[in-house]
């Protein structure tokens, strides 16, 4: 009966414990977040409850498992997977806990200076990503080779690994430098203040606007919606536009090619009227003006402004569909047209009916009777015409006499 309730008491009491103690913790969390709302330090520790139970109660396990007498012949086996799992619970709770506090100070600074300078705000944010992203991979190798030194032979190969750490260093140096170089670029951009997330950006012609950075990729959301994920690397090795650097506020351009007879003061009035009634203009500045002309239009370009990149957008697209509009409605003469009026010829003599040109002061030759006459003739036969060949030869040749 005591070999049944020995290890009963023991393990059933580990877990009652564990679930009291973590009861009790999460609740004193609650009550500090209810307390405290100007700040999310308590909410995000609770977070960390898993891991805290798991820790209780595997510590507990393993400080009490030898008096439940519970599988003996294993012991040395359960004793090292307890220890491997207080090793993993303490790092989780370690990366849990950093999160928080990280989270929580970019809260408080993003609350102060959120309306001030939003560029700086997203500066934070992505050095405060990526720093965290540092800590819990740091924390991942440590708890990984704590795991690793509680096997006696992996000590061993520990004490040789570190006697030859200069050779392996190089080895794994040349044999992962595309990944360093992605680490590296990563921390460059998080400290540099190059790129930061919600930053719009065009990367090979997409614009888009930055999701994500990593210490090895960042992902770009497109404006329909698709991710373009890139090294970092890319980032500081090729050019690209940044359209947040500095101040967001943003000028936009729109072209109509219209008639050379548009009304430009008009439109210049109805740009300004349209401006106005556009929410997404920031009312800095607006413009008109005739960029290029064309022998059948020319080019007007309207300069508007707005806060950032979405609202430039909108204004230009809004300016374009309303001024279009408008001068459908109220000047279509405005509008481009295709010429189909008839060509004018040059002053000068009317070109021969034959297709030659009579030069100046040639008399004309002097009709037939057949074409005085207007009529439509019948067409000679052969003969007919053989005769009066022959007669006008005559005719020309007893002229000739006479002279």
């Amino acid at each position: 009966m005591e070999d049944v309730l020995r290890p009963l008491i023991v393990v059933g009491g580990s877990v009652v414990l564990t679930l009291v103690l973590g009861w009790a913790t999460d609740r004193l969390l609650r009550k500090a977040d209810e307390q405290h709302p100007e700040t999310p330090l308590w909410g995000l520790l609770r977070r960390a409850r898993i891991p805290y139970q798991l820790l209780i109660c595997a510590a507990l396990l393993r400080g009490s498992y030898d008096q439940a007498r519970l599988f003996e012949d294993h012991r040395e086996g359960i004793g090292r997977i307890l220890t491997l799992v207080m090793i993993g619970s303490v790092a989780w709770m370690v990366i849990r806990i950093a999160a928080a506090v990280v989270e929580t100070s970019y809260t408080r600074y993003a609350n102060v200076h959120r309306e001030r300078s939003p560029a700086r705000v997203r500066r934070v944010r992505t050095q405060v990503t990526l720093i965290r992203r540092v800590v819990s991979a740091v924390v991942g190798v440590v708890a990984a080779a704590a795991m690793l030194l509680t096997f006696p032979a992996m000590r061993t190969a520990g004490a040789s690994l570190l006697a030859s750490a200069g050779v392996l260093g190089i080895v794994a140096g040349v044999a992962a430098q595309s990944t360093l170089g992605n680490l590296f670029a990563g921390l460059q951009i998080a400290f540099g203040d190059m790129v930061r997330i919600g930053d719009t950006v065009v990367v090979d012609g997409e614009w888009g606007t930055v999701e994500e950075i990593t210490l090895t990729f960042l992902t770009v959301r497109t404006w329909d919606e698709r991710r373009i994920t890139m090294p970092v690397s890319y980032f500081t090795s090729k050019p690209f536009e940044n359209w947040s650097r500095g101040t967001p506020q943003m000028t936009g351009t729109v072209f109509w090619h219209l008639d050379h007879s548009a009304p430009l003061e008009a439109m210049r009035d109805r740009l300004r009227d349209i401006l106005r009634e556009c929410p997404a203009w920031d009312g800095r500045a607006y413009n008109l003006t005739v960029t290029d002309s064309t022998p059948s239009t020319m080019e007007v370009r309207a300069l508007v402004t707005a806060r950032d990149a979405d609202d430039i957008w909108t204004v230009r697209v809004a300016v374009r569909e309303r001024m279009i509009r408008w001068l459908a409605e109220e000047h279509p003469y405005a509008l481009p047209r295709v010429s189909t009026a008839a060509a004018e010829l040059p002053p000068g003599p009317a070109p021969e009916s034959d297709g030659h040109r009579r030069s100046p002061g040639t008399v004309p030759a002097a009709r037939g009777p057949h074409e005085s006459t207007g009529k439509r003739e019948t067409p000679a036969s052969p003969t007919s015409a053989t005769n009066t060949t022959n007669t006008t030869s005559s005719t020309s040749s007893t002229s000739t006499d006479k002279r």
